[in-house]
């Protein structure tokens, strides 16, 4: 386990005499003679003591005029596989592990300090250590729900959770619905959902006992109908009344005129990465674009750009959760689960308001 810290010129040095990846991330270096800065376990020729300089951050040194080393992206190269294994190898240990093993003993397994473990599995994975523990223990949750053989109180605790009075005051989160429900296939949720038109074709509305579950948009509304069904096989999805066309009216309002919001409670179930990329989009402004890029930096995982998209992607709920404001760095639309000509036509409307 590397507990060494860099808060001193002198540790800074060892660090870099010693070509230390442990300390990557936690400072740079930079050399006087050549105006340029790299990581600490660069493989370049070291320079001498009395031209070297030490940021907190690449951006501390470019505020000075350094820039980055063009060997650096063979460094970042090495180092990135580095820690991709390493994480690959705390993420198993967190599968494996009976009960959640704490941050402390995961850093020491993989031979890193508790902070660089922390940032390293984060920037890679998106979640924190803890989140993905959280994230796998429901998951086999559902599984072990899913054995008739298993009481709730076993699947509880063969998943992990070493508290069933504290997996309970979660329970609508990790599992969408109450374990007994989930268990019954979801014949206790119930959906009512009806299908309109709006400027953009065909809409469906849906609502789960907890709020809106789905926004669909298309051209069939008999297949907006199946993905409904297909999303939400095991629950009773009936036909909405009166009131509830009321509601699919001001939905059809939202899409006209986003501009003037929708303040309506949200279903909104997805992974712990999904729901972390969801909340970013509803902080985005109408008439306003991000790139997936940005997206990824704000939930504090700037390697995640695939990822965002992906999730971008799995969305049901449309415009409410405006995952159209997300474009490509160079300014291109990029896809859309809906259509990119619906994609350019929301974009326009919001700008023209």
């Amino acid at each position: 386990m590397n507990t060494r810290t860099y808060d001193t010129a002198d540790a800074r040095w060892a660090a870099v005499r010693a070509r230390d990846t442990a300390a990557d991330g936690r400072f740079v270096y930079a050399t006087r003679t050549t105006g340029v800065y790299r990581q600490p376990s660069s493989a370049a020729r070291l320079p001498k003591r009395e031209n070297v300089e030490f940021f907190d951050s690449a951006e501390a040194a470019e505020a000075l005029g350094y820039r980055r080393s063009r060997r650096a992206h063979g460094d970042q190269a090495s180092t990135a596989a580095e820690h991709a294994a390493l994480v690959a190898r705390a993420c198993r240990l967190i599968e494996a592990a009976e009960t959640p093993p704490t941050l402390a003993n995961l850093a020491a397994r993989v031979g890193m300090s508790p902070y660089h473990f922390h940032r390293v599995f984060k920037a890679e994975t998106g979640l924190t250590p803890r989140a993905y523990g959280a994230a796998w223990r429901a998951r086999k949750l559902r599984e072990e729900l899913s054995s008739p053989q298993a009481s709730i109180t076993s699947a509880i605790y063969g998943a992990g959770f070493n508290s069933d009075g504290r997996f309970y005051e979660a329970a609508g989160q990790r599992l969408g619905m109450r374990p007994r429900d989930w268990r019954a296939g979801g014949a206790g949720s119930i959906i009512r959902f009806a299908v309109g038109q709006c400027a953009l074709g065909a809409i469906l509305v849906a609502q789960s006992q907890r709020g809106i579950c789905a926004i669909l948009l298309g051209d069939d509304p008999d297949r907006l109908s199946r993905e409904l069904q297909d999303q939400f096989p095991k629950a009773e999805i009936i036909g909405g009344d009166g009131e509830f066309e009321r509601l699919v009216a001001a939905v059809v309002g939202f899409v006209e005129a986003p501009s003037v919001g929708l303040h309506l409670p949200l279903d909104v179930q997805g992974t712990a990465f999904q729901e972390r990329v969801w909340r970013v989009l509803r902080e985005i402004p109408p008439g306003t674009t991000v790139s997936y890029a940005d997206v990824a930096a704000r939930i504090g995982a700037s390697r995640a750009t695939r990822a965002v998209a992906q999730a971008c992607g799995a969305n049901h709920i449309a415009v409410a959760i405006p995952c159209h404001r997300v474009v490509r760095r160079n300014g291109e639309l990029g896809g859309y689960r809906w259509g990119v000509d619906r994609k350019r036509e929301l974009l326009r409307r919001e700008a023209a308001r």
